[in-house]
């Protein structure tokens, strides 16, 4: 082996997991990034088991370094969660290219968001030794390889096939990345893995629907969904309620239950829920559930994926830890928004700003119309039931909760929206994030209770079904 060019060994661990290191002689100059490595190679179970394994694990890096030093070695520790990590740079800038500059709406840029992570997970999965089963392809790998180069490549690739018209751009954020990582054949090793992962979740997904031009004429009458003021926008992505999920059957596996039926009490209680609290004036809300309806007004998948990284820089997550977290939020959040699309598309209910105004002919006497009245947030432009927030955030959280074995978990969400009085909210449980959530949709008089519920339970159902089926331990640690 060449001494400036970093080897991988592999020694058993005590808890029969691999550890895996690079190293490199004095004399070398350049040193290979990624030395230690840990793979999760089980699902974890319990959040205060898996603590004490990294008290245990942190013990084991001084005494292996010290026995590397004595032995004339030099060896760099790499944490997962530092801005250098490929997976948490190359989110980012999927992030941006999708949606600050590509200007995607959520369920679109979420199945393309997917399909970065997706590509960047069997890229390192592959060079990791298929600790968890294979998404789309089994790439062929020649060791040593770079899990570094074929993550960057996986992702350029992928972004470059969507947005074309970015790539000048994304080509000079890859030659950054790729400048990072020291010259040699690990490097074109991995730069052949990552390409050989994009190509294969563009052609998985080359006839997925997602570009599909699909018509949609709104209909009319009491309980139907039309374009809603001030915009009077036309349907936002209908052809998503038929797109292929990642992870379901179809797009209809979870559809929502019957809607609510206009004569019944429960649609009263929504309805004067929504129009007593919802209104941009005359509402009985607090200052605080005002800030919160503004604060959940943000742009949600940026919202959450800033929340994501987050709680990865704070667990100091590995690379490989990283590709399999952020391939199975995005996935599970995607899937939730084409099964809410379905559902959405299947029943078009109307919004409260369009129920409200003629409440007068729903055929309710219970239902008083207000003519002028208008929500606190502008109402996005797609049917109402359920609630696509609900959807999402159900399915990040749950996610979220199978990840680290438990609801009870402290991070934070922030807020890109101007003037509020709490910008960065604080949070022990990943389900009173949902709850606040909820309940900011109807303070911000886009959505009923039922809806929300609805949407919730959706994504928590599509996540569920996920990670019983994806992303999981393979038997043996070999290739599935």
């Amino acid at each position: 082996m060449d001494a400036c060019e970093g080897g991988r060994f592999h020694f058993p661990r005590y808890d029969g997991r691999y550890l895996h290191f690079s190293l490199t002689a004095l004399s070398c100059e350049r040193r290979e990034k990624e030395v230690f490595m840990y793979q999760t190679t089980a699902t974890r179970t319990n959040f205060d088991q898996r603590m004490d394994r990294r008290k245990r694990r942190t013990r084991g890096r001084f005494l292996f370094l010290r026995i590397l030093l004595a032995a004339g070695l030099v060896i760099s520790l790499s944490r997962g969660g530092q801005a250098q990590d490929i997976v948490l740079d190359w989110n980012w800038h999927a992030a941006n290219s999708i949606v600050g500059v590509a200007m995607q709406p959520p369920p679109r840029g979420l199945i393309r968001l997917a399909m970065v992570h997706v590509a960047m997970y069997d890229a390192v999965n592959a060079i990791e030794g298929y600790p968890f089963t294979a998404y789309a392809v089994t790439p062929n790998v020649i060791l040593p390889a770079s899990p570094e180069a074929a993550a960057a490549t996986a992702a350029h690739d992928v972004l470059v096939a969507l947005f074309p018209m970015q790539q000048a751009d994304l080509d000079v954020k890859y030659a950054a990345s790729l400048a990072a990582i020291p010259d040699g054949t690990a490097k074109i090793n991995g730069i052949s893995v990552g390409q050989q992962a994009a190509a294969g979740i563009l052609l998985f997904r080359a006839d997925d629907g997602r570009d599909a031009v699909v018509a949609y004429v709104p209909g009319s009458g009491p309980g139907v969904w039309n374009p809603t003021p001030p915009g009077f926008l036309p349907a936002q992505a209908p052809e998503v309620a038929h797109v292929r999920p990642f992870t379901l059957r179809s797009p209809s596996q979870f559809r929502a239950e019957p809607l609510l039926d206009l004569s019944s009490r429960r649609w009263v209680r929504d309805y004067n829920e929504t129009k007593n609290l919802g209104g941009a004036t005359g509402s009985t809300r607090t200052p605080e559930q005002t800030d919160l309806a503004r604060f959940v007004s943000d742009q949600p998948i940026l919202q959450w994926n800033r929340a994501w990284r987050s709680i990865s820089a704070a667990q100091e997550m590995s690379l490989a830890d990283n590709a399999r977290f952020f391939a199975m939020l995005a996935t599970a959040g995607s899937d939730a928004l084409i099964a809410c699309w379905d559902s959405k598309f299947f029943y078009n209910f109307w919004r409260p700003v369009t129920a409200i105004r003629a409440g007068d002919t729903d055929g309710n006497p219970e239902t008083e119309p207000d003519p002028t009245w208008i929500g606190l947030v502008i109402t996005p432009n797609h049917p109402e039931y359920p609630a696509a927030h609900g959807c999402f955030s159900g399915a990040s959280t749950e996610t979220l909760k199978f990840f680290f074995g438990t609801d009870r978990f402290s991070f934070t969400l922030d807020s890109m929206v101007a003037n509020l009085t709490n910008p960065v909210r604080h949070y022990t449980r990943f389900s009173q994030a949902l709850e606040d959530i909820l309940d900011a949709r109807i303070y911000g008089g886009m959505h009923y209770r039922t809806s929300n519920r609805k949407g919730a339970k959706i994504g928590k159902q599509v996540s569920r079904f996920a990670t019983r089926h994806f992303f999981r331990p393979s038997r043996g640690h070999g290739a599935p």
